[in-house]
């Protein structure tokens, strides 16, 4: 994997923590996914490992969750 990925639901604390995410590394370096919109995702990121959102999957694998925003399992409905 060559960019970290951030994984959101949309809601204010997610988009808050996108906007901090992308100012400390960068948006060329982090691919933003609001799984409320691309609900085609989630099983991805469950696959990840993400647990809750809004959470970062770092380059080597590893799942930051950030704030809690909601369950996956709130996210899925």
């Amino acid at each position: 994997m060559t960019k970290s990925v951030f994984y959101h639901a949309g809601c204010p604390v997610c988009v808050s923590a996108e906007h901090d995410i992308v100012n400390l590394i960068g948006a060329k370096n982090v691919e933003i996914v609001n799984i409320g919109e691309a609900r085609n995702r989630i099983s991805e990121a469950e696959k990840a490992g993400v647990k809750s959102v809004p959470a970062l999957l770092t380059t080597n694998g590893n799942v930051l969750h950030i704030n809690f925003g909601a369950s996956m399992a709130d996210v899925k409905g």
